[in-house]
């Protein structure tokens, strides 16, 4: 079993993957490299919702860990449901619900919008806007596809992460993967399986439904 640590960084790692996946406001030092992630933004916001599944990988040689996971993300707007590591996180635009069928605990909280320090949907197009060294990498053909990496480097010192890899699929302008490195050697990969825009959604996507969970302890943080 995944301890309780472990699994938070995991799934903390996702949700701000998929923040960097689809915030590509950049303050680029490379003018081709900002080109294609406007392009790549520009893409994101012509869609009604994204539906995704991607893969996980989390490797450090050094320590002999090797671990793979499989989610799913549904976004719309600022709301989303992302289904992870059998963690349901539910956005509605206002309370974020953490469905923890293992401890059979849901987790409510009111996210502000106006804090700095809170990350949200909402802030997908500005959460990066600073605080990063960006530049076109190599050009990859994978499996018939041409896709074109960006660097990304922290300016910060602080920062526990050495650079950031963002494969682009150059045809289609979508995402291909994110290849995150630590400067501790622990390299953690997202790879999108499947990119799927605008889907027949149900009017409660984005509504959580406390009835399906009679038994479950309600953690109401405020």
């Amino acid at each position: 079993m995944i301890p309780q640590k472990q699994k938070n960084f995991q799934f903390k790692f996702i949700y701000i993957g998929f923040l960097l996946l689809f915030g590509f406001s950049l303050q680029a030092q490379n003018k081709k490299a900002k080109d294609l992630l406007d392009q790549v933004t520009s893409k994101v916001k012509s869609y009604d919702n994204i539906v995704i599944d991607f893969k996980y990988s989390l490797n450090n040689a050094k320590e002999n860990i090797n671990q793979d996971s499989k989610g799913n993300v549904t976004m719309k707007g600022n709301q989303y449901v992302l289904n992870f590591m059998g963690v349901t996180k539910i956005f509605d635009g206002k309370k974020s619900y953490t469905i923890v069928p293992e401890d059979e605990e849901v987790t409510i909280s009111t996210v502000n919008e106006k804090d700095d320090n809170a990350v949200t949907p909402s802030k997908m197009l500005t959460f990066f806007n600073t605080g990063y060294k960006c530049s076109m990498d190599i050009l990859q053909d994978i499996k018939g596809r041409k896709i074109q990496y960006i660097k990304l480097v922290p300016t910060s010192s602080k920062d526990q992460r050495k650079e950031i890899l963002l494969g682009i699929d150059v045809q289609t302008k979508h995402i291909y993967n994110l290849i995150e490195t630590g400067k501790k050697g622990t390299k953690t990969t997202l790879t999108v399986n499947s990119f799927k825009t605008n889907q027949p959604l149900s009017k409660n996507q984005f509504i959580f439904a406390g009835s399906k969970y009679p038994n479950y302890y309600i953690n109401k943080l405020d």
